[in-house]
């Protein structure tokens, strides 16, 4: 799969959106650039754009604005952020090192595919690692925010459905790391935040794709009257149902955009006549 880099539409640096009072970030993991604070060291002009081209280029591949498998040249790089040599293999090298791309001698780059198993993988970490969460945060919680949060997840914004997606995606981002910064254990916070990160891709892919939002808030209600309720063994058993039907949800969803975009991964059937 080759393409024209990004020819289709503009990346802003500080998209957001105040749904419900919770300001959501467009950007797959809630940042942006920061200005330096006084009296810090200047970074060298090559590694400050080199570093601008990776945000810029991980949320593109976060969000599958540019699809698994697409290959993509240095030169295309240089040209699409105006940077020279130097600054755009600091991209790619961040990139590469990230897993979001790999190195093909003498072709360019290609964007990482996703494959079932990376579904699989992440899912089988947030069954084990949520319920626990919730169990640890139990009567921890801050009622007022988990609301707003999941009002969030809830609401229609009147944008395309892609960017629909994406503030639904930091909603429930959110909402789950409130929980786990309640749970009081840094360590399973840090894990859970790179696990919500890796599912951001999958959901992109899966229901962005299919064009399609996930519907999953019921079991944000209940969590939460569980965990005010200071219920744990009850606030654990509903992580855990919430994390398979969404795990179920955006496997169908996947394996039906890895079809449609003609990058199924080797030993995943396709349907007859193409598509499903």
């Amino acid at each position: 799969m080759t393409c024209v880099l990004w020819a289709a539409h503009r990346v802003l640096w500080e998209p957001q959106c105040d749904v419900g009072g919770v300001v959501l970030m467009m950007s797959a993991d809630g940042s942006r650039p920061a200005r330096p604070a006084a009296g810090v060291l200047a970074v060298p002009d090559a590694t400050r754009k080199g570093n601008q081209a990776y945000d810029l280029m991980r949320r593109e591949i976060v969000a599958c604005r540019l699809l698994p498998g697409t290959r993509f040249t240095e030169a295309e790089v240089m040209e699409r952020f105006a940077i020279g040599k130097a600054s755009c293999r600091i991209a790619l090298q961040r990139l590469a090192q990230d897993g979001f791309v790999s190195s093909m001698p003498r072709h360019g780059y290609r964007v990482s595919p996703v494959t079932v198993k990376d579904v699989d993988e992440v899912f089988a970490l947030r069954m084990e690692l949520e319920p626990l969460a919730a169990r640890c945060a139990a009567g921890r919680v801050n009622r007022a925010h988990l609301e707003r949060l999941e009002q969030a997840c809830r609401r229609q914004i009147t944008v395309e459905m892609g960017n629909q997606i994406d503030f639904f995606l930091e909603a429930n981002r959110g909402f789950h790391l409130a929980i786990a910064a309640a749970a009081g254990n840094g360590r399973l916070y840090r894990t859970l935040s790179g696990l919500l990160d890796e599912m951001t891709r999958l959901v992109a892919l899966g229901f962005g794709v299919q064009g399609v939002r996930p519907n999953i808030e019921n079991d944000h209600t209940a969590m939460i009257e569980h965990l005010v309720a200071g219920d744990a063994d009850s606030a654990a058993l509903v992580a855990r149902r919430h994390v398979e039907t969404f795990r179920a949800m955006t496997m169908e969803k996947v394996i039906a955009s890895l079809r449609d975009t003609a990058v199924l991964p080797p030993g995943q059937p396709r349907a007859e006549g193409g598509a499903s």
